[in-house]
């Protein structure tokens, strides 16, 4: 990755995005208070990270950070959150079932859903 104002501000929404994920405390953040079955609301979130994109008043570091934002919101709003993922419960060593959801191309890879329910 070259070192350019577009590509740090990239770099530092995707990071700011992972730290808000690991702390899941902050409910001012919009990553918490995100719906990821309300889909229109998505497709509205990533319009508006685009015209901010677009606008040239604003600095390079500006645009890719927003067009980091675009980015997430556009596979956010392709992604299927399941509601009923089972998870091992490892404090009390008990063997519950453990469904990993994976891509339909690549068995190895695992999807938005587990990304999710494993930082809860």
């Amino acid at each position: 990755m070259q070192k350019t104002e577009w590509n740090r501000g990239y770099f530092r929404a995707l990071y700011g995005i992972l730290l808000v994920r690991k702390a899941n405390g902050d409910s001012y953040a919009l990553l918490s208070r995100l719906d990821f079955d309300d889909k229109p609301a998505l497709h509205g979130y990533r319009r508006e990270f685009l015209n901010h994109v677009r606008n040239r008043l604003h600095g390079d570091f500006d645009r890719g950070f927003f067009s980091a934002w675009a980015d997430c919101m556009r596979v956010f709003s392709r992604i299927q959150v399941p509601h009923n993922v089972t998870v091992p419960n490892a404090t009390n060593g008990t063997a519950e079932e453990h469904t990993l959801e994976t891509v339909k191309t690549d068995k190895s890879q695992a999807t938005m859903a587990n990304f999710i329910k494993d930082a809860d």
